[in-house]
């Protein structure tokens, strides 16, 4: 019997569905066929099911966070079974070591990360039988059938494995260190929460803020233009003054002077320029282009879309949807035919057919079997469903991809485009830009989204020596804009294309063949990360870095962490190790030697660092810590000695307060807050270790701030205002 082990449940469903079978609770038992003469049994995985141990489980002085412990580097990485999902892993265990399974098929999603959840649960099991792969991009039953008719041999992918825990184990390095490095740093410096860090979102939220400080720099400046209207041969139309192809004036007198020169004055054709452009049609999707279109025409954020594809891809409708290639290969695209003539019955696609294109076999703008490495581009499968029987969301997206094969199918749209050049009083030159849409093509298909009509100030046919007046002139007073800030969408984009950034011709290269920061599958849940870790807010769609995110960047400064450099060279490795034309270890060795270059590159330059102590301030941790099994609101960690007792004084929440409460009563407190301002944790420690706090500015009464140190009066045993003393 064989065990077909899937990455989620509705995935296993799928691949059974081909076949007789009899659902049960936790897998499915498929009976004697012609593809699996002995039957066959499904079960999986429910996304990852196990997890790198954490530094503590290395070595009991990882637990607690000291800079003097970094950097944390294990002799040897381990994973273990996520606790919560221990059942799910002794289901797949027991069908594994089961004496009627004599062979095991790997079939989790045909990428990286498919492969290493499934060979993670097979190395945890101690699994010994010999294994094959089902590696396929969609899940039809005739996808699913041909897969398992023509399984390979496991040999084939292991490298695959071999790239992701390589990720996985440099990334534990690098986030594990770099984050304790930065966050007990800036908690030197006031902060009084955890700061995450890692080798793809670091140099992410460096591209956001980067383009916020952009924002703030700015300063508008104010510009003119002068148009005028001309009158010649009977016809009107409009042209805006230029010198040299620069249309903008500096100074309103001056504006003001050209209008006036002109008013009323002769003008004479100089010059027309008369080109047509074929604007083929679009691409198809691949995960990144989907995102990016789904965010600017429905706002959906990159997860929504990932999530709402990965749903269609389940049951049967698109293509594997993170992949990164926007082409098929030859045995995709003599599908398309049956594909077409099945979407050609839809009400909503009867007006595109027929197609003026019968097939896009031989067309390399679509068919590229050399630019399809792991998956081919999104596509809609033969399992045509009517897009008025999904859900909004579902509908939307499938239709969009729909739309794309239909278009491919159309001639490009054609468009005119002139260009007049007006002589005035044989001095001041104007220029007049217009289009005019000659053929529509494929834009039948999908509709321009600003201007569906594809016409823009459609000028009239003039030649060249052609005379007449200027009839009226205007001056127009305008502002220079500062960048737009970032969708989520963009977002998308700008980390694909962050090897812009990079001056290095060779990593610039190789950035673009890794296609930027991140890959098609993690981009969506890195941006989540940001915002989970509270580094950004999406407002309206628009992407803003809070002051938690900005004190970060600041501090990491030119780092490494931060660079693109570094994700090139570390892709670049990572797609030879995933090729088999590298090693693992030699890999991880350097991750090491990166992980102490960071720490100690931190450490020199936390003395340096300059914050906005109100930024600072508003950086509290609202994160509960947990202890065992049950849940605390509170980390009992010693912050000092109680000055009433002389017992402990531990973090409790929302304040300070000590450990003998219990014992004595003793009623020592201090809160995390006193009118209106946060304490920084050093200035807690200060207070407890010498009895009076460095001057701290901030404190609010009475709509009134003033700045004073907090002190122990032994006294009246609690804490007081201590102000300084006046010239």
């Amino acid at each position: 019997m064989k065990l077909i082990i899937a990455e989620k449940p509705d995935q296993g469903a799928k691949l059974a569905s081909p076949f007789p079978f009899q659902k049960r609770k936790d897998h499915i038992m498929i009976s004697a066929c012609e593809e699996f003469p002995q039957g066959a049994a499904v079960t999986w995985a429910v996304g990852h099911l196990c997890e790198l141990l954490p530094p503590e489980e290395y070595d009991a002085k990882w637990k607690k966070w000291r800079i003097e412990e970094l950097p944390i580097v294990p002799v040897n990485f381990k994973y273990r079974v996520i606790k919560s999902k221990w059942k799910a892993f002794q289901v797949i265990k027991n069908f594994i070591h089961h004496r009627d399974v004599d062979e095991i098929i790997i079939a989790g999603d045909a990428e990286r990360e498919g492969e290493a959840i499934v060979r993670l649960v097979l190395e945890q099991s101690k699994n010994n039988k010999p294994m094959k792969r089902l590696w396929i991009s969609s899940l039809t039953e005739n996808a699913v059938r041909n897969g398992f008719k023509k399984l390979i041999d496991e040999k084939e992918t292991r490298s695959l494995y071999n790239e992701a825990i390589s990720r996985a184990y440099a990334d534990w390095l690098i986030g594990m260190n770099a984050s304790r490095v930065y966050s007990l740093l800036l908690q030197k410096h006031g902060a009084s929460d955890v700061f995450s860090t890692g080798r793809v979102q670091t140099p992410t939220l460096a591209l956001i803020v980067k383009r916020e400080e952009e924002i703030e720099r700015f300063k508008p400046e104010p510009f003119w233009e002068v148009k005028a209207t001309f009158f010649i041969n009977q016809e009107r139309y409009v042209g805006t003054w230029h010198k040299e192809g620069n249309t903008r004036i500096d100074e309103a007198a001056m504006a003001k002077k050209i209008a006036a020169f002109c008013e009323g004055k002769p003008a004479t054709i100089s010059d027309v320029q008369r080109t047509k452009k074929d604007i083929l049609p679009p691409n198809f999707f691949n995960l990144s282009s989907l995102q990016s279109l789904a965010n600017k025409r429905f706002k959906y954020s990159p997860k929504k879309t990932l999530d709402i594809a990965q749903k269609l891809y389940v049951k049967g409708h698109i293509s594997y949807p993170r992949t990164d290639s926007n082409f098929v290969t030859k045995e995709e695209a003599a599908q398309f035919p049956d594909i077409l003539s099945k979407i050609s019955q839809l009400p909503a696609y009867q007006s595109f057919f027929p197609l003026p294109v019968d097939s896009i076999l031989g067309s390399k703008r679509y068919v590229n079997e050399k630019k399809v490495k792991d998956h081919y581009a999104i596509i809609p499968t033969e399992q045509v469903i009517d897009p008025n029987k999904l859900n909004q969301d579902e509908r939307h997206i499938y239709s969009m991809i729909v739309e794309r094969l239909i278009a491919a199918h159309y001639d490009a749209c054609k468009m005119n485009y002139t260009t007049i050049e007006t002589l005035v009083d044989g001095r001041a030159t104007f220029r007049s830009k217009g289009k005019q849409l000659e053929k529509a093509g494929w834009r039948v298909v999908i509709p321009s989204p600003k201007d569906s009509s594809q016409q823009e100030n459609l000028l009239p046919l003039l030649d060249k020596g052609s005379e007449g007046r200027v009839e009226k002139v205007q001056t127009k007073e305008s502002k220079t804009q500062p960048p737009k800030r970032l969708t989520e969408g963009d977002l998308i984009t700008l980390m694909k294309s962050a090897g812009k950034h990079i001056d290095d011709e060779k990593l610039l290269k190789v950035m673009n063949e890794t296609e930027g920061l991140g890959t098609e599958a993690t981009r969506a849940g890195i941006i989540g990360i940001l915002k989970d870790r509270s580094y950004i807010n999406v407002t309206k769609n628009q992407v803003y870095p809070t002051d938690k995110g900005r004190v970060l960047i600041s501090a990491v400064g030119e780092s490494i962490l931060a660079s693109p450099e570094m994700t090139a060279k570390w892709e670049q490795r990572l797609a030879e190790i995933g090729d088999g034309k590298a090693e693992m270890e030699p890999f991880i060795e350097q991750a090491k030697l990166l992980s102490a270059s960071i720490i100690n590159d931190a450490a020199n330059r936390s003395p340096q660092w300059s914050f906005d102590l109100e930024k600072l301030d508003k950086i509290i941790s609202n994160k509960p810590a947990w202890k065992g099994k049950k849940r605390k609101s509170f980390s009992k960690d010693t912050v000092g000695t109680c000055p009433a007792c002389g017992g402990k004084i531990i973090d409790k929440g929302n304040f300070f307060g000590c450990n003998q409460y219990q014992k004595t009563k003793c009623n020592y407190t201090l809160s995390k807050r006193i009118l209106n301002k946060a304490i920084p944790i050093n200035q807690v420690k200060l207070l407890l270790n010498k009895g009076e706090t460095d001057l701290i500015e901030g404190f609010q009464k009475n709509d009134k701030t003033f700045s004073a140190s907090l002190m122990w009066d032994e006294s009246k045993k609690r804490v007081t205002f201590s102000f300084p003393k006046s010239p």
